[in-house]
């Protein structure tokens, strides 16, 4: 393979800008239709295709593979620094080069169409969670308008619409409560949907070996299970050790050097991967108060134990969500099962 020739591809719907170079030297910089740019990649010698991770990026990075290339993915956030002059597709792709020969860049594995098939499921079940949440939201608030209020809760939601439908003296108009039947009826018909692609998915984790065998670390069900394979990396490739995947979900302290002193600030709050960071801290919290309420059986459980006793229930759980990133990292970089802490 020559590692010295680089193709950088930026990536488009239709139009795909490509710069080759070859050392430093510029050898093509032109753009491509999406036919033609696969013709033209079968025609390279073996050489290193460079990509901003963004969409449509694993499907060229596993076809790229197919035919011999390496392939590197860059996030966005790490190339736009190297973008010379105003944003054009020609200075994206030499900007996207540039970046691939920085030697502190972080990259990312392209995943494979198993992972990409189960986030894709991922996806669109949580996008039926956010619909849902949505729909009972604007139900809610629209009835509050007549002075109709309903619990909190999802349960308080489900028995209480029904009752406001049929109470005809409850000053709700006509017009309203027929189209807050029909939101309800859609409601409802977007939780069996959740329901049925929930159970789908759960059945799939279950049969992806990695997956499962992360469920077996204290705080992580199914979720964060496929949550931590998808961004961890199949073979935990997206990092080079525990500690920098745990940075970029966002679970380690920010840290503020100067004059050779270092501060420890927490954990940020904008440069994260929030969803997975707080289904992991809310995982962890949960095991973190069942130890609370009784005499710790492992050496884990007596950790856990004292940083409760030392920083409270809520920092507890954010550091053992930290040790929980690290270990499935290890988990997955070298293919063994989870160890079971030893008993006290």
């Amino acid at each position: 393979m020559n590692k010295s020739t680089t193709i950088a591809i930026d990536l488009a719907k239709s139009s795909f800008q490509v710069c080759k170079l070859v050392g430093n030297h510029v050898a093509t910089e032109k753009p491509f239709s999406k036919a033609k740019l696969k013709s033209w990649l079968l025609k390279q010698p073996p050489c290193t295709v460079v990509m901003e991770s963004c969409a449509t990026s694993h499907f060229w990075g596993r076809f790229c593979q197919s035919i011999g290339h390496e392939v590197i993915l860059i996030a966005p956030k790490n190339v736009s620094p190297f973008r010379t002059n105003q944003k054009t597709d020609k200075n994206d792709a030499m900007a996207i080069a540039v970046a691939a020969k920085q030697p502190n860049v972080h990259f990312i594995a392209v995943k494979s169409v198993r992972a990409q098939s189960l986030q894709s499921v991922d996806k669109m079940r949580q996008h039926l969670v956010d619909t849902i949440t949505a729909t009972s939201n604007m139900i809610r608030a629209l009835i509050a308008e007549f002075g109709i209020d309903i619990p909190r809760g999802t349960s308080a939601f489900g028995k209480q619409i029904p009752l406001v439908l049929e109470d005809a003296e409850n000053g709700l108009p006509d017009i309203v409560r027929e189209q807050i039947s029909t939101m309800y009826w859609l409601y409802q018909d977007l939780i069996e949907k959740k329901e049925k692609i929930t159970k789908q998915l759960n059945n799939e984790i279950q049969q992806q070996p990695e997956c499962r065998a992360l469920t077996a670390i204290e705080g992580v069900g199914n979720v964060n299970a496929l949550a931590l394979y998808l961004a961890i990396g199949e073979n935990g490739g997206n990092f080079k050790n525990g500690r920098e995947a745990s940075a970029c979900i966002g679970l380690t302290p920010k840290q503020y050097s100067t004059g050779g002193k270092t501060v420890l600030l927490g954990i940020g709050k904008k440069f994260a991967c929030k969803r997975i960071r707080a289904n992991l801290i809310q995982g962890a919290l949960a095991f973190v108060r069942a130890v609370d309420r009784r005499e710790p059986k492992t050496t884990k459980e007596a950790w856990v134990k004292g940083l409760i006793e030392r920083a409270g229930l809520r920092r507890a759980a954010v550091a053992l969500a930290n040790k929980t990133v690290r270990t499935a990292w290890s988990m997955l970089n070298h293919h063994q099962p989870y160890r079971l802490p030893e008993t006290v």
